[in-house]
């Protein structure tokens, strides 16, 4: 098979796990996301792989994958943060902090704000109120709309007073 032939499989069966993953039917996205990765391998396979995982309860399957992600396109910054969310779910807060930094500096990487919100989340954790503001605030700017942000930042602000 050809280069752009792999390429194509590849994109159709991460498509078809995408959409088995949306579905909850997480056995079979498992499936599709590694046929994909078996056609040509991409960091968006692997994050998702492990992002289904996670679905699973499965943190280390999904940090595993995250891991080889970054391997395969450094520059992605999804499995950055993801890892760095992993690990405040499995209460290891401060592991997640360099993740999330990481994501935030990373040049290809979309929704930038979530990076920001868990910075937050952990900031608050570690009672550094200032901190976690200072990142809602951040993640306010990225995406204004961002309705769990502002909650949270009025909550702190609240505190304040």
């Amino acid at each position: 098979m050809d280069r752009e032939t792999a390429r194509e499989q590849a994109e159709h069966y991460f498509q078809k796990g995408y959409a088995a993953q949306m579905r909850g039917e997480l056995d079979e996205a498992i499936a599709c996301y590694k046929k994909s990765i078996e056609c040509f391998p991409t960091a968006e396979a692997h994050t998702f792989l492990g992002w289904t995982y996670s679905f699973k309860g499965d943190h280390d399957a999904a940090i595993r994958e995250c891991r080889i992600a970054i391997e395969v396109d450094p520059d992605f910054g999804n499995p950055y943060n993801d890892i760095g969310a992993y690990l405040i779910e499995l209460g290891r807060h401060a592991e997640g902090i360099p993740w999330l930094k990481r994501a935030i500096e990373a040049k290809r990487y979309e929704p930038r704000h979530f990076p920001h919100f868990s910075l937050a989340r952990i900031y608050v954790k570690q009672g550094k109120i200032h901190e976690a503001i200072s990142e809602l605030e951040l993640a306010l700017q990225l995406e204004p709309e961002y309705k769990l942000a502002r909650t949270e930042l009025h909550r702190l602000l609240g505190m304040l007073n």
